[in-house]
């Protein structure tokens, strides 16, 4: 349904789930904050009810049915946090769906949406970054991503989650820094024989969390893709603040 809470969703929650139904939609349009508080909203989920649909999210960076809703950076980062969460709960979580997806600059209903067009040109916004940044590193299995044996949700404004694709080899692993501060992180790899002689580290990041691309600067947030070498089974990883990143390498 169209709320993540309160009196509506408990009472069609309890309700589906007592009729043993395969599947739940659940919607959110909400704050940035509220996707960044969110991310382990799966964690203790019922792995043997229902399944979940994501079937409608969005970032509201002023409020929910606001005119003034923009697609900026800080929106996408509060996405992609809250999307680490949805991958390491792959097994509860089954879809997921940004939601609205395309939007003619001189005709809308709804802000923000993913796609924007006008009658020649159309531009992707940071969150269809973030989007295309998941669907297409999306893995074959879940693994562990761990800080003291905790999951990353928000420790130090830092969050994560991490899955192997066992079709290419790869371990891939993404990070959300949406704190103020650059980090570094040394990642350990446990279980891997050993790791390729070099990766990649594709980073999603601006200097103003307000920043948005635009029809007429339809790249300026855009993902940048680097070379990242380990050294033995340790992975270190600049993560600048307010930043997205996606590591990659062979295992």
């Amino acid at each position: 349904g169209t709320d993540p809470s309160g009196d509506r969703f408990e009472f069609l929650n309890t309700e589906l789930r007592k009729d043993k139904v395969d599947i739940i939609d659940e919607h959110y349009y909400r704050t940035p904050e509220w996707f960044l508080q969110n991310a382990a909203r799966y964690d203790k989920y019922d792995r043997n009810g229902p399944k979940i649909f994501a079937g409608e999210y969005a970032a509201q960076s002023d409020k929910v049915v606001s005119i003034h809703n923009k697609n900026n950076l800080r929106t996408a980062l509060a996405e992609a946090a809250f999307m680490t969460g949805l991958e390491r709960n792959a097994g509860v979580v089954a879809m997921a769906s940004y939601a609205p997806l395309f939007a003619h600059a001189e005709g809308w209903q709804w802000t923000p949406d993913m796609i924007w067009v006008d009658n020649l040109r159309s531009y992707g916004t940071p969150n269809y970054y973030v989007q295309k940044l998941y669907s297409t590193n999306r893995g074959t299995h879940v693994v562990s991503a761990l800080q003291n044996d905790l999951p990353l949700t928000g420790q130090d404004s830092m969050y994560a989650s991490a899955v192997i694709d066992k079709g290419t080899g790869e371990l891939i692993i993404k990070m959300v820094n949406a704190g103020n501060l650059a980090a570094i992180k040394d990642i350990q790899i446990n279980g891997a024989k050993k790791l390729g002689a070099s990766g990649t580290q594709t980073l999603l990041t601006a200097n103003d969390t307000n920043a948005m691309n635009s029809l007429d600067a339809p790249a300026l947030i855009s993902p940048v893709t680097s070379a990242l070498k380990p050294k033995g089974n340790l992975l270190r990883v600049e993560l600048p603040p307010h930043s997205f990143t996606v590591v990659k390498i062979r295992i």
